[in-house]
């Protein structure tokens, strides 16, 4: 009688099963130092490089200002960068919400219908390749210049694709001898989704949601250079440059990069926290 050999797990798209996850890799013990020293000691460098290359040749500021100069005017207005940054975050978290229950919602569906994925498969590619912000101008016409529809709008349809995609792709991960275990436990079709499909389906989910959460600002932050009620970071952005005070508008440059910043660590985090019990999330 032969001896029967145990296979190795399968991989998924060349991802070993039970590997560590990115958010784990990124703040596990020893590499955590290192993924927050290094981009420090390199911002650093760079900022100071680029002090003295300013100060140095002395490039006018509308070429580009000297960092010490942004930093004066971020300290001098930081009420009004903090009160831009909360009307464009505000923008930017309702589209991410908003795109995200929708791509779901769409993703779990098409999961499920396969007619439904053939014909989403078309619009999906057609919103990949156009220009999102291109339509805030038409969706101020459609909802109003003096309301932020338009811009929340926006902020959704950039979320929407990344997160669809990505959450449909892990929808389509379960294995059909893991689904096959469930029915011999007489597990009903709600109970393998909610065992099974979902926890296969998070890091995927959530790896959109971090795509997503960066777009999501950039999508609200350039819909205010088209339009719409004064606030915001890219009302005051267009302001202080068409106004020569290139400083200023840097201050608010540095702004949303605080903000984008913000949104992708709170995503971060939530993915973390949501994928902790995964298996290969500690190392």
């Amino acid at each position: 009688m032969s001896a029967t050999s145990v296979d190795a797990p399968a991989e998924v798209d060349s991802v070993p099963v039970g590997a560590p996850t990115v958010p784990a890799r990124v703040l596990a013990p020893g590499r955590s130092v290192r993924t927050v020293v290094a981009p420090i000691v390199f911002g650093v460098v760079f900022i100071g490089l680029w002090q003295l290359v300013v100060a140095g040749f002395h490039i006018d500021p509308y070429v580009v200002p000297a960092p010490s100069a942004i930093l004066a005017e971020l300290v001098d207005n930081l009420g009004s960068v903090t009160s831009g940054a909360a009307h464009t975050g505000l923008n930017a978290l309702l589209g991410l919400v908003v795109g995200t229950v929708v791509a779901v919602v769409a993703a779990v569906l098409s999961s499920v219908l396969r007619i439904l994925d053939l014909l989403a498969a078309p619009v999906v590619a057609a919103l990949s390749v156009m220009p999102i912000v291109a339509l805030a101008p038409v969706l101020y016409t459609l909802y109003g210049a003096s309301v932020e529809t338009a811009r929340v709008l926006v902020a959704a349809l950039a979320v929407l694709i990344p997160v669809y995609v990505n959450t449909l792709r892990g929808l389509r991960q379960t294995r059909p001898v893991h689904r096959d275990l469930m029915r011999a436990y007489a597990a009903s079709s709600l109970q393998q989704q909610w065992a099974l499909t979902l926890p296969t389906a998070a890091p995927y989910l959530f790896t959109g949601l971090r795509i997503a959460s960066s777009l999501a600002v950039i999508s609200a932050l350039v819909a205010e250079y088209f339009g719409g009620p004064i606030g915001g970071l890219g009302k005051s952005i267009t302001s202080a440059a068409s106004s020569s005070d290139y400083p200023l508008a840097w201050a608010y440059v540095l702004g949303a990069i605080v903000l984008g910043l913000v949104f992708y660590c709170v995503a971060l985090l939530a993915e973390v926290l949501a994928t902790r019990h995964q298996p290969g999330a500690r190392t």
